[in-house]
């Protein structure tokens, strides 16, 4: 049986940037039975964080695009995002649309969140990676 993970934006930057959290990482993408998905928003914020640290953009694309399945943002989704992010700012002040569509999409598959986020700390689907 394999397990089934969405990889949120931090965890992205750590993988692609090479650090201990990165290696964490690195052990789920490697691993032979587990399915890895990114949400397409989650792609938009790694080309962002990418151009603007004048890395180049188009390499982080095309490890995602080849190291994941990338989840589409459709009407369904933005729909159970929307309800999400409004559930989690009453307990977050500050918690991302962006993570609300991470979310989502690990309810939709049924599946957990590789994040160091701390705003997915007590979050059920979440597993934190951190250093120590």
């Amino acid at each position: 049986m394999s397990d089934k993970y969405v990889i949120d934006a931090y965890a992205w930057v750590e993988y692609l940037i090479g650090s201990e959290v990165g290696n964490e990482v690195k052990a789920v993408l490697e691993g032979e039975d587990n399915e890895v998905y990114t949400c397409a928003v989650t792609v938009a914020e790694i080309i962002s964080k990418t151009a603007r640290e004048g890395r180049n953009p188009e390499t982080a694309y095309n490890i995602l695009v080849s190291d994941s399945h990338i989840i589409n943002v459709d009407e369904e989704l933005s729909r159970d995002a929307g309800i999400l992010h409004a559930e989690m700012r009453k307990k977050i002040g500050d918690f991302g649309l962006a993570d609300a569509y991470v979310l989502a999409s690990a309810k939709k598959l049924k599946s957990k969140i590789l994040t160091g986020d701390p705003h997915f700390s007590g979050v059920e689907e979440a597993i934190l990676v951190t250093t120590t």
